[in-house]
């Protein structure tokens, strides 16, 4: 029983009949630059809106010191600027980085 095989067109197998003209297959349509930037629009758009629902529920007031400046400000916004303070340190040492890359290029004209 093991040797028979089952008939044309069943369990995956391709019919030795006439079989319809296939339908020609719309173009798929490419990724594109502006495509992308509305998708990262879109991520943008709700990082910010959950943001804003983060301070939104945190404003209780919190006393901030930094080195000799002392305030209060409501606790979303006190780390909000935290973070954003580390973004921009990050970006200011990729951004030496990137420049120290350029000029070794330029120099020995080698990539490391």
């Amino acid at each position: 029983m093991s040797d028979m095989r089952p008939p044309d067109g069943e369990a995956g197998l391709p019919s030795s009949g006439p079989t319809a003209p296939a339908t020609p297959s719309p173009k798929a349509t490419r990724r594109t630059r502006i495509s992308a930037a509305w998708v990262g629009i879109i991520i943008a758009a709700m990082a910010l809106v959950l943001l804003l629902v983060f301070i939104l529920q945190n404003t209780k007031s919190v006393k901030v010191s930094f080195f000799t400046l002392n305030g209060e400000m409501p606790l979303g916004v006190a780390l909000l600027l935290a973070a954003v303070g580390g973004v921009l340190i990050a970006g200011v040492a990729a951004s030496l980085r990137i420049w120290q890359l350029r000029h070794r290029v330029k120099k020995n004209g080698t990539y490391p």
